[in-house]
């Protein structure tokens, strides 16, 4: 990465990836980004350049940081709230121990709000609802809670 100061304008950051694609931000002084890419045949010419806003230049950097990146997450708030699908596997010690066994509310503060099931849905499932391997359990919670959760359903 490097970078090269625009007078007036901001600052210029390139980066180069492994696989040889040139890419640029335009940090301006309003808190606005430009994010360009150049073409891989001819890295002195521009395939695409837009402008960001200060909010829709953060949402990105939330999205491309590696802490925040699981590719089961399914939404997160301005609150600080995660939803994530987590897969109970066959070989799961709660394979068909009942939910409320997991104390996941208690032990974490999210909870499980939906278990997918096949093709069904099984919306709020009580505390004697009976797991299966395979189930993908919707978790919600604060990401600790949710990041929690997902180590006690991984136990084997």
């Amino acid at each position: 990465m490097s970078s090269t100061p625009l007078p007036g304008i901001g600052v210029r950051y390139d980066l180069t990836t492994r696989e040889n694609r040139r890419l640029s931000v335009i940090a301006h002084r309003d808190g606005g980004r430009t994010l360009s890419a150049y073409r891989k045949e001819d890295p002195d010419e521009c395939a695409l350049s837009t402008r960001l806003t200060p909010g829709e230049a953060e949402a990105l950097v939330g999205v491309l940081m590696s802490s925040h990146h699981s590719p089961n997450l399914l939404s997160t708030t301005e609150l600080g709230l995660v939803a994530e699908r987590i897969e109970l596997s066959s070989t799961s010690h709660w394979n068909g121990r009942v939910l409320g066994e997991t104390r996941m509310r208690t032990e974490t503060g999210a909870s499980i709000v939906a278990v997918l099931r096949r093709a069904e849905a099984i919306p709020s499932p009580t505390p004697d609802f009976r797991l299966a391997g395979r189930d993908e359990l919707i978790v919600i919670g604060t990401r600790e809670g949710v990041e929690t959760a997902a180590a006690i359903l991984g136990r084997e």
